[in-house]
């Protein structure tokens, strides 16, 4: 699992989760978020195009870093969930409190 971290032009930083998002990693994701924070990012796409698998501690972190970038006036979008995944988000009802877009570029034309 890595998270490979890049600035799109217009200042949104992405994030790209490769592998799986489990407890074993789930703290990095939230360190890489709240550095973000702490220099002043305030947009974020999580994309997880090449992410497998999410377990629930994974989406725990997910609503963590969710409630985290709001409090500080930013915005979080996920994209790339493949077919797994959407079905988990639309089962856990998560779909409703993530803009989700089916890819990176999506995700960054709706800010």
């Amino acid at each position: 699992m890595t998270f490979e971290s890049s600035r799109d032009p217009s200042g949104v930083t992405i994030l790209t989760v490769e592998g799986q998002l489990i407890v074993a990693n789930r703290q990095e994701l939230k360190q890489l978020v709240g550095d973000a924070l702490d220099q002043g990012d305030r947009k974020f796409v999580l994309d997880f195009d090449k992410t497998a698998y999410i377990d629930s501690s994974g989406l725990g972190a997910l609503v963590s870093i969710n409630k985290k970038v709001r409090e500080a006036g930013g915005e979080l979008r996920l994209s790339g969930l493949n077919e797994d995944l959407s079905s988990l988000f639309e089962l856990t009802k998560l779909d409703t409190l993530f803009v989700i877009a089916d890819s990176a570029t999506e995700a960054l034309a709706g800010f």
